[in-house]
């Protein structure tokens, strides 16, 4: 039989690394057989912290290293929560002086496990930048790393009988005390993990026996030579990593959080449980037992650890499980992929403003900002002044313009978050002026639109705005009426607009009031334009992957759809015929029927009358049509054709499931709506998951991934 894919192999064997830690630290058999107890500790022990690094690297390389800010934030937290944790042994053992705290903080550790936090932090970041190399180039510069720490480790003493050597590695020890840290041991296994290598089953197995049995010797004849400094590193560690890595790849690579976080727990706390067992063992008179036998002091601290971890983990904050009622799945790659395809459609020097209002169009405007602004977008569009803020407040840089009307008494809000303005009017702009201090702004011209901005033939009022001293007008843009339309009165009143723009903005030009940069398309400018001569273009619902409508457009774009809407069948029964069912009793069974309930409704923001309009929903990668009336929480579906259905069963409302999709503009047509409405709809209790392209196909990514 095969195994699981979604098999959480990786994550179960950290409870076994997290325990041979302690292992490591002390001794079980030391006072039964010192031969094996040097082998557990010395030799299998040893692949715990490489295999923990492997992990990292594995599933940071896993959207190119993007989640390694987040990571290193949660890893330097925990790191000071385990100094604070460990500050009162500290304290016991008398402290460090100052030079040595600052020493031990960033490379050794404060206690003798917690070398792992500055190693993998300052590995995660030397990984990455190597990675940048491509994988091969890195893995070469990471074995170079790599073998010089084993110069200081295992094989010190061969290398302290080279005089140049013997001082290089002195003049090391006095900035760190070992060299199985950050820059010599972690970059490798963190690089071997990003690799991902999976060779067969039987290889990966039977190199794993070997290449343990070569560290095994290697690590007998080092101690027989008297050569180690330490014993962390060996030549045949990284060999013997990637065969077992390998082998637990395929053995499933799915997650278990609750093995995750125990392995952790453990890790941290088995110090506390060894002091605390000696202690109580000195208290008790039972030192015999549970300190001189070592084995029944592993085992007691053991057991201690994992009480420990246990009881922690069952206190932590409980959150509700993620893809349990009605979640949206977020597919950046995708959404990096439309902005590339947007920049290649616009003029030499024009680029992206990135569309952010209503939350993103239902996508999250945070996650969707963070994401285009690490793939290079500098610009983002808001239609109001919280929305700015929110973006400001969750880190993201650049040009943050506020396109709708923003109450000029919150000009010290605009000022303070470094946001800019749009003047709707001239009386705006006078009353923005009028509040002191400089206030950034873009001049929207109404050139048609009758909605914000001067009128375009306004010229004295536009040059009336320049005077305005605490005004600077940083950008010009206009809005376009009918860009999406192709009808030939459309497109006329389009090139209409187009004409009074550049022509305001050549007088500007005559007139030395610099319109700074100017924008003029939005998403249907860029798709039925010709690329327009302008600094930025403002994508919107394109950007996500979608059209507003079925309409034709001039250019379309290899585009693909962002946001996936996902519930679940909680419960499938059967009607006799004549049975009706739902509000309004609106359903009425033909024949005998099977009905299943799907957790999402109107107050999620799908539009009520969807099952009448014909809507349908995909389950098990079949198409199934809605019956009855939409409940405020919950729909009705008919999966009479469908036999197997049951509770728990991912729905697919908008996205993949297999081969068939459901767009959002079939959604929308159904009700006589556009998609930017229907998305920005979807309301904010919809889970928001960022998921791989690849999960998304096949509408499980919720159960495979946690």
């Amino acid at each position: 039989m095969s195994a699981r894919r979604d098999a959480p192999v990786l994550d179960r064997f950290r409870l076994l690394a997290a325990f041979l830690a302690v292992c490591n630290h002390t001794a079980p058999l030391a006072g039964l057989a010192p031969e094996a107890d040097f082998w557990l500790t010395r030799v299998l022990a040893r692949i715990a912290v490489p295999f923990f690094l492997m992990v990292s690297g594995y599933f940071l390389s896993q959207d190119g290293w993007r989640g390694t800010g987040r990571f290193l934030k949660r890893t330097l937290t925990l790191y000071a929560a385990a100094v604070l944790l460990y500050l009162p042994l500290n304290w016991y053992n008398g402290g460090f002086s100052p030079l040595e705290w600052l020493k031990k903080l960033l490379i050794d550790g404060t206690l003798y496990h917690l070398w792992y936090f500055p190693a993998v932090l300052l590995g995660v970041v030397i990984a990455r930048g190597l990675a940048r190399l491509g994988l091969p180039a890195a893995l070469a510069a990471a074995l170079l790393l790599y073998l010089i720490g084993l110069g200081g480790d295992s094989y010190y003493g061969l290398t302290a009988q080279l005089p140049a050597l013997d001082a290089l590695y002195g003049g090391l020890f006095r900035l760190c005390s070992y060299t199985r840290n950050g820059l010599f041991l972690a970059p490798l296994f963190l690089l071997l993990g990003a690799a991902g290598v999976r060779l067969g089953r039987g290889i990966s197995a039977l190199g794993t026996l070997l290449s343990l049995a070569g560290m095994s010797l290697e690590a007998f004849w080092l101690r027989a030579q008297g050569w180690p400094r330490h014993d962390s590193m060996y030549l045949f560690l990284p060999l013997t990593m990637l065969f077992l890595f390998s082998l637990l790849l395929n053995g499933g690579r799915g997650q278990d959080r609750t093995a995750r976080r125990l392995s952790l727990l453990i890790y941290l706390l088995h110090p506390w449980s060894i002091v605390l067992v000696r202690g109580a063992a000195k208290l008790t008179g039972l030192e015999a037992l549970l300190i001189q036998n070592s084995l029944a002091h592993f085992c007691a601290v053991a057991a201690l650890t994992l009480c420990a971890a246990l009881v922690l983990d069952a206190l932590r904050p409980l959150r509700p499980a993620p893809g349990g009622r009605a979640w949206k799945e977020l597919d950046l790659d995708a959404l990096r992929h439309n902005a590339r395809t947007l920049r290649s459609a616009l003029s030499p020097g024009c680029t992206l403003m990135a569309v952010v209002k209503a939350d993103g169009y239902g996508h999250g405007a945070v996650p969707v900002a963070r994401c285009l602004r690490r793939d290079g977008v500098r610009a983002f569009g808001v239609a109001c002044l919280a929305e700015g803020i929110a973006l400001r407040k969750a880190g993201v840089l650049g040009t943050i313009l506020i396109l709708g009307y923003t109450p000029p008494r919150e000009v010290p809000l605009l000022r303070r978050w470094h946001l800019t303005q749009t003047v709707a009017d001239e009386a705006h702009g006078r009353a923005l002026a009028a509040q002191g201090g400089l206030v950034r702004v873009h001049l929207a011209l109404d050139t048609g639109m009758h909605r914000l901005g001067l009128p375009a033939g306004d010229r004295s009022a536009i040059a009336r705005m320049y005077r305005l001293k605490n005004l600077r007008i940083d950008g010009v843009f206009s809005h376009l009426c009918v860009s999406d339309s192709l009808k030939k009165e459309d497109m006329d009143a389009t090139l209409e607009q187009l004409t009074l723009f550049y022509d305001t903005l050549d007088w500007m030009r005559t007139q030395n009031l610099s319109p700074g940069r100017v924008h003029i398309q939005a998403s249907y400018g860029v798709l039925n334009l010709p690329p327009q001569p302008c600094a930025w273009a403002r994508a919107g619902i394109a950007l996500y992957g979608v059209y507003s409508s079925l309409s034709p457009v001039q250019r379309r774009l290899d585009l693909k759809p962002v946001l996936s809407l996902r519930a679940r069948v909680a419960s499938v029964r059967t009607l006799r015929p004549g049975e009706r069912a739902g509000y309004g009793l609106a359903f009425h069974a033909r024949q005998e029927t099977r009905l299943a309930v799907v957790t999402i409704g109107y107050a999620d923001g799908l539009p009520r009358q969807l099952p009448q309009q014909g809507g349908r929903v995909l389950i098990r990668g079949a198409f199934c049509p809605m019956a009855g009336r939409m409940c405020m929480d919950q729909l009705l579906v008919d999966v009479t054709a469908l036999p197997g259905v049951q509770a728990g069963d991912v729905v697919t409302l908008i996205g993949r499931d297999g081969a068939q999709e459901l767009r959002a503009e079939e959604l929308a047509a159904r009700c006589g709506t556009i998609t930017n409405e229907l998305l920005s709809r979807l309301g904010r209790r919809l889970e928001l998951q960022k998921v791989p392209r690849s999960s998304q196909s096949s509408g499980r990514s919720a159960e495979t991934r946690g």
